[in-house]
């Protein structure tokens, strides 16, 4: 499956083909996994901050995966408001690793995506997790009227996540996702929130920090 540039395929889901892009180094390190934002509002694979984020793991030896949720492109399916969307995650990784071998997983995800992947990072092992002004209130089942409760335990058992596998990135110009949601989960893990000076939510202009960020903290599992 190695092979120079991002391809594109289709993969079997519970609610039909997947829409995938991928990308195998010759010695992929890891396999990595990214979340497009919410697909009702123009979420998709193709968004800048989810290639943003593939192509640091990507340069970091990843074999990544980026997809499209059910019902956006040419994945098939309907939106199911994070549930259906995590078992895509999750299929994707699982092929992924059949695919390419078992390596440690890399798991990101931006926005809705973020909530997914997070949902995810519960079911399934993973070396590093980043989360990019991940939309917590959309997993919670209140839609965006709540805030997420901090310790809830579907949100990450106890010693899950922590600052050595977990990182969330969020502008503080942020107004579709909530800086104060992404501290207070934060807190109860000790997971790092770097927070982005002047960055609104799709990081206009800020880019580059998030491509550095996650560089950085994925550089060590490759000496």
């Amino acid at each position: 499956m190695s092979g120079g540039g991002t391809h594109r395929a289709t993969i079997e889901g519970a609610a039909g083909v997947i829409e995938i892009a991928y990308a195998v180094p010759e010695h992929p390190v890891a396999v990595a996994v990214v979340a497009h934002p919410h697909p009702l509002f123009g979420g998709a694979m193709e968004n800048k901050v989810v290639t943003t984020v593939a192509r640091a793991f990507e340069q970091a030896g990843a074999a990544t995966f980026r997809f499209n949720f059910r019902g956006v492109g040419a994945s098939e399916g309907k939106h199911d408001e994070g549930r259906g969307e995590t078992d895509d995650f999750l299929e994707v990784a699982a092929h992924a690793a059949r695919a390419v071998g078992e390596l440690p997983l890399w798991m990101a995800g931006f926005s809705f995506g973020g909530g997914v992947a997070l949902r995810a990072s519960t079911r399934a092992d993973f070396a590093h997790l980043v989360l990019v002004a991940p939309a917590l209130r959309r997993i919670t089942g209140h839609g965006l009227g709540e805030p997420p409760v901090p310790n809830d335990p579907a949100l990450g058992a106890p010693g899950r996540h922590a600052a050595a596998n977990t990182i969330i990135v969020h502008g503080d110009r942020d107004e579709t996702t909530l800086l104060a949601d992404s501290l207070a989960w934060g807190a109860e893990r000790d997971v790092p929130v770097l927070v982005v000076p002047g960055a609104d939510h799709f990081f206009h202009r800020k880019l580059h920090v998030i491509r550095d960020v996650v560089g950085r903290l994925v550089r060590p599992a490759r000496d």
